[in-house]
């Protein structure tokens, strides 16, 4: 335990007062969103005065960048994670639509677990270091604004082309398609109509919005 500028305690090491804010600032972001990310709420948790926080962060969107590329690391992990539990047998195209569909599988799977923080890490803030600057990130992106959900979407959509399951001239774009339409479902069910429905039923709808989605990218010409 070391003592802080205001003589009190915190649970953090020397030198490590960074990620220890940034520790509690995603336990803001968990409890009650983005708006919860406050610095001063984060250094009273710390235990230290918002001048020795302001020593680490620019400002608050500063904070909020950081929270928000935690919560995209953490979101990609689930997403990984799910993926990997998803066979698909020998075959190479059969296997790659499963991929398709257990990303979007773990992406929704995330953000019904920590909506919080799912809400943070989507929290458009032009104000935030590194953030875009308004547009969309352009379809075909490996960038995709550094997100690696974002990345293992575009791969696992080649993946459908390469191994002859969607048309390469279907490609262009598609990786826009199929994230406004899991991302939406995820936020249907968080905030809209669907957070009502039953778990049995919520896991239906999951599937059938995936299978329409792999459907439609994987169609016959």
């Amino acid at each position: 335990m070391t003592r802080t500028e205001n003589g009190g305690r915190s649970g953090y090491h020397h030198g490590d007062l960074r990620n220890a804010l940034v520790e509690a600032a995603t336990d803001l972001a968990r409890d009650g969103g983005p708006e919860a990310v406050v610095l001063r709420a984060a250094a009273r948790r710390v235990g230290v005065s918002p001048t020795a926080a302001y020593r680490h962060f620019a400002g608050q969107a500063d904070l909020l960048n950081a929270v928000k590329e935690r919560g995209q690391r953490w979101l990609a992990e689930t997403m990984e994670r799910t993926a990997g539990e998803t066979g698909g047998g020998e075959d190479a195209g059969r296997a790659a639509e499963e991929r398709v569909k257990a990303l979007g599988r773990g992406y929704v799977a995330f953000a019904l677990a920590e909506p919080g923080l799912f809400r943070t890490a989507f929290r458009h803030d032009p104000a935030a270091a590194g953030a875009p600057s308004g547009a969309a990130p352009a379809a075909g992106d490996p960038d995709g604004w550094a997100f690696r959900s974002f990345r293992l979407l575009v791969g696992a959509l080649d993946a459908l082309v390469d191994t002859g399951r969607m048309p390469a001239e279907r490609r262009p774009g598609a990786e826009i398609t199929a994230w406004s339409a899991v991302h939406g479902l995820a936020v249907l069910l968080l905030d809209g109509p669907l957070s009502r429905v039953a778990p049995e039923q919520r896991e239906a709808l999951v599937e059938g919005a995936l299978s329409t989605v792999i459907g439609g990218l994987t169609a016959p010409e």
